[in-house]
């Protein structure tokens, strides 16, 4: 009853936040693949690797990921680069965020988790959002070498997501909405312009990034551990459960694509042009197997919420790192949730509170 308890709660971040898109998606999740005019639905495992390793994509597509972030830095970044600057950049962004890397900056996200959490020994309530967002800006701030402050720079780049998602939304062009992404896109360079080592542009991106999985996604991993009285595993099994809990929360459960040429997906023909909808959660099983530590998905299929191929994530290791010492932090209070609420504006489906209290 724990595990449904836990999925009911989580499904509740896609309803208020997202609900049309994500009734399509259900709509559709049984079949393979499914087309909806000129858009391809990618649900299965063979039909997202394939999207993504086997179809030439747009990186610079409106409506894409790569658009996105073109718009925000004014190009230059990793999805508008071909060939060799393309990998080039991902080495760099990997050595960056390779097992080096993230021993560095450890301690950054530990004393944020130390101080926050402290109030839970006093049996003081906690927003694990809140914790979330200073965790994820100390972070990012690190990595760029910059002096901001964390949770500026969070909400910064939240804001940035968010606009942008709005702007997106289907129906006529809204002038208001444009302007509010120029206006969140503007403020949030303006903080990262030191970033040494990385043009503006590669640190917004990687701001926009870091920070809002990470806000997404910790919250809702200590949510289903808290519904499904998982802590003990935290304890005992912390990279099983980890592991687990990234795959049925998938922080960015879909990607939108765009094919540049012809190609299949899971034997579905995709024509140049084609929008394509990759269903990370999906692809992983979040939608049909609960996390189990006993028998945990194999690690090829729940690497997928990371994508796969050259398109794969280059922060895995850093998410993973950071939800593990997270999860670890808090498993001694044994805490549950006093108050959840839904954001309603976010890029991501998430939590715009999570309070819990301690047990213990």
């Amino acid at each position: 009853m724990s595990q449904k308890r836990a999925r009911r709660r989580d499904r509740q971040v896609y309803l208020r936040s997202h609900p049309v898109l994500f009734a399509l998606l259900a709509a559709t999740r049984w079949r393979p693949t499914a087309r909806v005019g000129g858009t391809v639905v990618a649900h299965s495992r063979e039909a997202f690797t394939d999207a993504l390793t086997r179809v030439p994509l747009d990186r610079t597509a409106e409506g894409t990921t790569g658009g996105a972030a073109g718009r925000l830095a004014g190009g230059g970044l990793l999805f508008d680069q071909e060939g060799d600057d393309h990998r080039g950049s991902r080495r760099g962004l990997a050595e960056s965020l390779g097992a080096g890397g993230v021993a560095r900056l450890r301690p950054v996200w530990t004393e944020v988790l130390d101080r926050r959490l402290r109030p839970l020994a006093a049996g003081q309530p906690v927003d694990l959002v809140d914790v979330a967002a200073e965790l994820s800006g100390a972070t990012a701030a690190a990595l760029l070498g910059l002096t901001v402050d964390a949770l500026t720079l969070a909400s910064a780049a939240r804001a940035a997501a968010s606009a942008a998602a709005r702007e997106h939304l289907p129906g006529l062009p809204s002038p208001a909405r444009r302007r509010a992404a120029q206006h969140a896109a503007a403020h949030l360079n303006a903080l990262v312009s030191p970033a040494a080592g990385a043009g503006p542009g590669l640190a917004a991106m990687l701001a926009v990034a870091a920070i809002n999985t990470t806000v997404a996604g910790l919250p809702r991993a200590a949510a289903w551990c808290a519904d499904a009285s998982l802590w003990g595993y935290a304890e005992t099994s912390p990279e099983a459960l980890t592991g687990e809990l990234l795959r049925v929360t998938a922080p960015t459960p879909l990607l939108p694509r765009v094919a540049a040429a012809a190609g299949t997906v899971a034997g579905r023909p995709v024509r140049r042009g084609d929008r394509l909808i990759l269903v990370a959660r999906h692809a992983a099983g979040a939608h049909d197997r609960d996390p189990s530590v006993a028998d945990p998905a194999p690690p090829q299929t729940a690497q997928l919420v990371f994508g796969a191929g050259p398109h794969a994530c280059p922060g895995a290791r850093l998410a993973r790192a950071q939800l593990t010492d997270t999860l670890a932090a808090l498993a001694p209070f044994r805490p549950v949730i006093a108050t959840a609420r839904a954001d309603r504006r976010s890029a991501l489906p998430g939590w715009a509170v999570l309070t819990v209290t301690a047990t213990r």
